[in-house]
């Protein structure tokens, strides 16, 4: 029998390739409001602490008050609604490691600082209907990653303590998810961030591919 009862991913830089849509989205906020625009690169570094950061480390930091990068935001997310998933899909391989992590009986849920609206489309995109117990995106009066909360909520629920559960995910925000939720953090190397950044953090192990989950279930 199967140790690992629960894996909880993170969604963009893990499961699926937002980069291009994120950075495209944010541009076109820029642009519109007079600002610098950025390669896409430069966007693995802005993105993983949910929409409001990511608006204020791509402005200039003269720039960065309230009202201009909630403006923004504004801005941002008007055109991310309407082009969502133009460029966005599962990373090579995820689908057929997720097929194999499910028909061992393991559970599978998402938690991610995206709006949470926006998770649940991404996820209803790329995923079938049936492959997550759970979807947690970023929603008001909830706190984000790397709080634990929605984590230790969803062990909770399905009743499942720290030795029976991963956590994966591609960035620090991700690692210190994990260990503030003492659970042991897989670090996604495909993703966004550095294998340097995921063991700083605490990961436990970095993955090079994402079939080798397996091998830790």
């Amino acid at each position: 029998m199967n140790k690992i009862k629960l894996i909880l991913f993170d969604l963009d830089g893990t499961l699926v390739n937002t980069l291009e849509d994120l950075a495209v989205s944010t541009n076109v906020a820029l642009k519109e409001h007079g600002y610098p625009q950025h390669p896409i690169e430069a966007y693995k570094y802005f993105v993983g602490n949910g929409v409001y950061k990511l608006i204020e480390r791509a402005l200039p930091c003269e720039a960065r008050t309230e009202e201009e990068i909630n403006k923004i935001k504004e801005s941002f997310i008007a055109y991310y609604d309407a082009h969502l998933t133009d460029y966005t899909k599962p990373y090579e391989g995820i689908l057929e490691t997720i097929e194999k992590l499910k028909m061992s009986g393991i559970q599978l849920a998402v938690v991610t600082n995206k709006p949470h609206a926006q998770a649940l489309r991404v996820v209803r995109a790329c995923f079938k209907p049936d492959t997550f117990i759970e979807v947690w995106g970023q929603r008001e009066g909830i706190p984000h990653k790397p709080d634990p909360t929605v984590v230790r909520q969803i062990m909770t629920k399905y009743e499942r303590v720290s030795d029976e559960v991963l956590y994966i995910g591609d960035s620090d925000v991700d690692m210190q998810t994990a260990k503030n939720a003492q659970v042991k953090g897989l670090g996604a190397s495909w993703g966004f961030r550095t294998e340097e950044e995921l063991l700083e953090n605490g990961a436990w192990v970095v993955l090079q591919r994402n079939e080798e989950i397996l091998k830790y279930t």
